[in-house]
């Protein structure tokens, strides 16, 4: 079958906000060696002794205060992504074939083994891989392609496959930020600069380690910030950045995201509007830690009024961008 195939990745979610569907999610996601360097037989009484007693129970309201009626948020959007970019691509001009676009997990259901198995069974001989992660970091985007060769050689199948480049400095992945911005503002109205109110942009955060080895993501993050920044034609006072989500004990990406928004209240600020660009989809590290989590330090700390600006999950302008991304490849 010559009709193209394109398959979205991105991280996953437990199947279930229960503490048993979420300590399988967290067993498979933790134990992976791209997002936990430390030699197994050091980290995995501790993964199995310690975290997955102690952090599922902590997390089942986090994932309740977010969870959708169908699935938890990510799993909900990637699903949504999927569709508007095939009915996007379906309609392009040059498009001789209608392509099916899938949509897949990297840790739990739907998995990437079940989803390219249904691939290659639906009669494609190529697929499109595009990993939802705008900036590379083999936290993430490595992890998708080890997968895909995981499976490709496990399951003996007779896929091509092209695996799509990040995009963070992609025109139309930055006008897309740009528009969800001013699509915010032209709700709630601009930030009074002037006065000490901020946009904030926050980035999922990495051990400071990974980019001493060389990861790209910092690098990527900063140039996202500035293109964004420079588009909405702000400075890079008016416009912070930060890194959020902080796991373990190591030395992570400074600044965070939390010190951040605790230093703009004691400086008296009564409005912050804060960003992730970093995420493709809403998922609990929006929705929760910084929607409603640090929404809560912010006020407690005595800032003033706080926006969260949701992902760009299936804006008309993220759709237009993934297309994009599809018909001009690597």
């Amino acid at each position: 079958m010559n009709q193209p195939a394109i398959l979205l990745v991105n991280l996953g979610s437990p199947t279930e906000p229960t503490r048993e569907s979420i300590a399988a999610y967290l067993r498979e996601f933790l134990s992976d060696r791209r997002v936990v360097d430390i030699p197994a037989l050091l980290w995995q009484p501790i993964l199995r002794g310690i975290i997955l007693r102690t952090r599922p129970p902590k997390l089942v309201p986090k994932y309740l205060s977010v969870w959708r009626a169908d699935a938890a948020p990510l799993k909900s959007i990637t699903a949504q992504q999927a569709r508007a970019l095939e009915a996007a691509l379906s309609d392009l001009p040059a498009a001789s074939q209608k392509p099916r676009v899938y949509w897949a997990m990297r840790y739990q259901l739907p998995s990437m083994r079940d989803v390219l198995m249904q691939i290659a069974n639906d009669g494609h001989s190529h697929v499109q891989v595009l990993p939802m992660y705008p900036q590379f970091s083999h936290t993430t985007t490595s992890t998708v392609t080890d997968e895909l060769a995981r499976v490709l050689k496990q399951e003996k199948l007779a896929l091509e496959v092209t695996t799509l480049a990040p995009y963070f400095d992609h025109p139309a992945y930055i006008a897309a930020l740009k528009a969800s911005v001013e699509a915010h503002w032209a709700r709630v109205g601009r930030p009074d600069f002037a006065a000490g109110e901020r946009v904030l942009l926050s980035f999922h955060g990495l051990p400071i380690r990974n980019i001493e080895r060389g990861d790209p993501y910092q690098a990527q993050c900063e140039q996202t910030y500035a293109l964004l920044t420079q588009a909405l034609g702000l400075s890079q006072s008016e416009v912070l950045l930060a890194y959020q989500s902080r796991f373990g004990a190591q030395k992570w990406l400074q600044p965070s995201t939390q010190a951040t928004l605790e230093m703009l209240a004691q400086q008296g600020c009564a409005r912050v509007d804060v960003l992730c660009p970093g995420f493709a989809a809403d998922c609990l590290e929006t929705l929760e830690e910084v929607a409603i989590e640090l929404k809560e330090v912010f006020g407690h700390k005595g800032g003033g009024a706080y926006h969260y600006i949701e992902c760009l999950n299936d804006a008309p302008e993220h759709v237009a961008l993934l297309a994009q991304l599809c018909v001009e490849k690597p």
